[in-house]
């Protein structure tokens, strides 16, 4: 007779590792989150929350003193990921393929110089470009004289035409070295021998990129595209430090992190409103799932993995 195997006894002891991390994670992003969105249901009334169900997104999305803020925030901060996706990526993408090539001397020093602007504060950031733009006695109006462009130089903080594009290069200078190094650390990890088959077969280096690398490192360029989306629709921190909670001049650098803050905390004249606060960040919840969704959908089961 053939005895029976014994069966495996259940590996309890995942639950002891996993239960920290799972434990911090719950209480610190998953229940403000839950929380968040059952407070979006509710209007505060003489200190009491009553369910209005869907009452505070009718609100935020068609009352007139609601409406243009909203939209308004989104299409900035539409036009702040667009930036970044046709600047940051395609100048991280080159950068990374720069530094990637062995022929290129002194590739750890710009590695780390474009990487630096990555790990500084916003505070700084925003206040060291403030000088430099400001045009009382910043010094971006005597370089652009010494390049002979002086006739050029604007106030761009301070209008409202050209504020959010001026603020969105400033965030693609800070974060330009992130997608470089991802994209960089997936470009060393191609295994020399395609390349050198590729230059036996007389192919140079750009047939070599666009015809090797590039269709190889996709699955990094695609998670680079959602980090970016992601990371673009929860922008806050550069535009309240350099343009403050009302981002000025008149809204023009509005986006959903800055409405969210004024309308949960309040701003001025502005009472603070804790139930339509969750109600943006709510919006602000469901653009990044459904652009994350597309992502998953659209982009990554489509893309071809390569086994290298």
């Amino acid at each position: 007779m053939i005895s029976a195997k014994p069966k495996k006894k259940f590996p309890f002891h995942i639950f002891v590792f996993l239960a920290p991390a799972v434990i911090i994670y719950s209480l610190f992003m998953v229940y403000p989150l839950l929380d968040s969105l059952r407070l979006s249901f509710f209007t505060e009334l003489d200190g009491k929350e009553i369910f209005t169900g869907f009452s505070n997104y009718n609100r935020l999305l068609n009352d007139p003193n609601w409406k243009p803020r909203f939209w308004g925030a989104v299409k900035n901060n539409s036009i702040f990921f667009i930036i970044h996706m046709l600047v940051q990526n395609p100048l991280g993408l080159a950068l990374a393929a720069l530094i990637s090539m062995k022929s290129v001397k002194g590739r750890d020093l710009y590695r780390a110089f474009f990487f630096l602007p990555s790990i500084l504060s916003f505070v700084i950031v925003g206040f060291v470009w403030q000088l430099i733009l400001s045009p009382l006695w910043g010094i971006g109006e005597g370089i652009m004289g010494f390049l002979k462009l002086g006739e050029y130089f604007k106030p761009w903080l301070g209008l409202e035409g050209s504020a959010l594009i001026a603020l969105s290069l400033i965030s693609v200078w800070q974060f330009i070295g992130i997608p470089m190094m991802l994209l960089y650390a997936a470009l060393i990890g191609i295994p020399d021998e395609l390349i050198e088959a590729a230059r036996i077969d007389g192919a140079n280096n750009w047939k070599i990129f666009w015809g090797i690398k590039f269709p190889i490192i996709l699955p990094t360029v695609g998670m680079v595209g959602i980090l970016t989306f992601v990371g673009n629709f929860n922008a806050f921190d550069l535009i309240y430090t350099t343009q403050g909670a009302l981002a000025g001049p008149n809204f023009s650098t509005d986006l959903m992190g800055t409405l969210f803050y004024r309308t949960f905390f309040g701003q001025q004249l502005q009472l603070g409103n804790p139930t339509m606060g969750a109600t943006v960040a709510a919006m602000m919840f469901l653009i990044i799932l459904v652009g994350v969704l597309l992502y998953m959908f659209g982009w990554q089961r489509r893309v071809t993995t390569y086994d290298l």
